[in-house]
C-alpha cells in the first residue's frame, strides 16, 4: 500500500473515508493481481494437501485478489470483509458463482467471534491501513477469530512514510504487538514480492497460542 498523501490518520476509522477514495480511483495500495507471496503460499497449502472447505477470511479485503484466486483454486469458505461496498460489488461482477452472503459489508472489529471461526486468516494491506492505536485491537481480534488451530498469515511493511495511510513499521514493533497474542511462526523478510514492493515487506505465519480467549486482555 503506497498511498500516503491523504487526510487526518483518524478519519481511517471511517468506512466513508476508504469509499470516497474508491469512488474517486485513489486506491495506490492495489496492485491489480493476486500477490505473489500469498500466491505462493496458498498453493503451498494445496501441495500440502489442505481441504478446500477450509473457513478463510480476508479482512479489509478491497478488491480481494486473494479471495478470487482461492475461489478459482475451490475453496468453498472462503470470506471477503470490508466496510466500503463499491470493491464488495466489483467483486461480485466479476466471480458472479462467489457466495453472495459470504462477502461482508462490516467492520472487521465488530465481527462476532461466536458466529465467525477461521483456519485462515490472510492479511494483505488491511494492517497498514488501520489507526496505529487499534493494533493491539486487531491482534486481540483475530485470535477470537481464529479456531485453536488457525492460523494468521500475510504480509506487513517494513518502512515507515512520512504521512499516512499507509502506517508502516519494523519487525521489532510487530514482534513485540503479536508474540502477546501468538506464537510467531515466520516473521521474515520477503523474499518473493512484487518489485516495487522489493525490500519494505515481511512475510509472517502466526499460530493460536495454548491458550483461551478469556485469558487474552
Amino acid at each position: 500500500m503506497e498511498d500516503n498523501n491523504t487526510p487526518t490518520e483518524h478519519s481511517v476509522n471511517d468506512a466513508e473515508f476508504w469509499q470516497k477514495r474508491y469512488d474517486d480511483g485513489y486506491t495506490g495500495w492495489d496492485i491489480g493481481q493476486v500477490s505473489p507471496p500469498l500466491q505462493a503460499y496458498i498453493k503451498h497449502l494445496l501441495d500440502n494437501g489442505v481441504s478446500k472447505s477450509a473457513q478463510i477470511l480476508i479482512p479489509g479485503a478491497g478488491n480481494a485478489y486473494e479471495a478470487g484466486y482461492l475461489h478459482e483454486q475451490g475453496f468453498s469458505h472462503v470470506y471477503v470483509v470490508d466496510f466500503a461496498r463499491l470493491p464488495l460489488d466489483n467483486f461480485a461482477k466479476r466471480y458472479p458463482s462467489f457466495p453472495k452472503t459470504h462477502l461482508l459489508l462490516a467492520d472487521f472489529f465488530g465481527l462476532d467471534p461466536a458466529q465467525y471461526q477461521f483456519d485462515y486468516i490472510i492479511e494483505q494491506t488491511f494492517f497498514c491501513a488501520i489507526d496505529p492505536s487499534r493494533r493491539s485491537d486487531y491482534a486481540k481480534q483475530m485470535q477470537k477469530l481464529l479456531k485453536p488451530t488457525g492460523k494468521l498469515v500475510g504480509l506487513l511493511l517494513d518502512k515507515h512514510f512520512e504521512s499516512n495511510p499507509p502506517f508502516g513499521g519494523d519487525k521489532q514493533e510487530y514482534e513485540t504487538l503479536f508474540q502477546q497474542f501468538f506464537t510467531i511462526d515466520t516473521l521474515a523478510p520477503c523474499y518473493n514480492s512484487l518489485k516495487p514492493r522489493q525490500g519494505s515487506e515481511l512475510f509472517f505465519i502466526l499460530s493460536q497460542k495454548k491458550i483461551q480467549n478469556a485469558d487474552i486482555p
